[in-house]
């Protein structure tokens, strides 16, 4: 059973035992009301034809009598029935407020669960791009790595940088950054394969988790083709972009065999094949085992 199931089937439901009760007592009072009808009437064919053929006072009193006990009977019953139409509208009007409460109360669920939805959604993704934030991504780094190491299997970590990003917020506007971070995204998210994770760590730097990498030649392969559909021009609000990448791997288990130390080495690559890019030594950090990029 579902949660939504389980509180529909938790939540309370109008009582139906009065208003069947009231039903039945309904389907009785008209009973006798039709019964006492019945016999009115052959008491007034006993008064008439009695009249009609003069019998005795005393016969006709006696028939009268009954006339009037029966007539007593029919107002009893018919007071019974008003009660018992009354008693049926009160319980209705309790069922409908019941079932507006209900109903209320159903859709304020509703609203807190998508509520819910969209703070948790909120809390483990990115604002401007949807994709997969810092924290998610590490969750999802170390139950990788939990994995790869029970099935001695390899997983790669890609740290992407976006070349000289600052000048497209300066010359073009913070909107216009945030719609080619999305297009990155969106890019980067087209590349990967389905049980791969792309995430946004923070301002211009994204992360990749690249699941049962072959060997460090299988990521670097990845690394180009990110490189180069990022590279492929896109034309946003009538400008042409053309996004240029500096990306570190980090491969476990030869570049770190926990999550800090793969993200480290990740770092440690990107930042060298930038500075590679710049014609100089990288400084301060050092370029992990394997290839550091593209």
């Amino acid at each position: 059973m579902s949660g939504d199931e389980e509180d529909r089937a938790g939540a309370p439901r109008p009582n139906t035992a009065p208003l069947i009760r009231a039903l039945d007592q309904s389907e009785h009072v008209q009973d006798k009301v039709e019964q006492a009808a019945v016999d009115l009437s052959l008491v007034n064919a006993v008064l008439k034809d009695e009249i009609d053929a003069s019998l005795p006072l005393a016969q006709v009193e006696r028939a009268l009598d009954q006339s009037e006990v029966i007539e007593s009977q029919i107002q009893e019953a018919a007071e019974e029935l008003v009660a018992v139409n009354d008693a049926l509208a009160e319980e209705i009007d309790v069922r409908l407020e019941l079932e507006r409460r209900l109903s209320k109360s159903d859709a304020a669920l509703s609203e807190s669960r998508a509520e819910e939805r969209k703070s948790r959604h909120s809390a483990l993704h990115d604002g401007v791009t949807g994709l997969a934030n810092f924290t998610l991504f590490k969750d999802r780094l170390c139950n990788a790595l939990a994995q790869a190491e029970r099935h001695q299997r390899r997983l790669a970590v890609m740290f992407i940088d976006l070349d000289d990003f600052k000048g497209v917020n300066d010359a073009h506007g913070h909107d216009t950054g945030d719609r080619v971070l999305q297009m990155v995204g969106k890019r980067l998210q087209g590349i990967v394969r389905g049980g791969d994770t792309v995430s946004r760590r923070s301002g211009d730097e994204f992360l990749v988790l690249m699941l049962e990498a072959n060997d460090q030649s299988n990521a670097a392969d990845l690394a180009v083709r990110i490189a180069e559909n990022l590279a492929g021009p896109s034309d946003i609000d009538g400008v042409t972009f053309m996004v240029k990448s500096s990306i570190g791997i980090a491969v476990y288990p030869e570049n770190g065999r926990s999550a800090q130390q793969l993200l480290k080495s990740a770092d440690g690559a990107m930042y060298a094949a930038k500075q590679l890019k710049k014609g100089a030594a990288p400084h301060g950090r050092t370029e992990p085992p394997g290839p550091p990029g593209k």
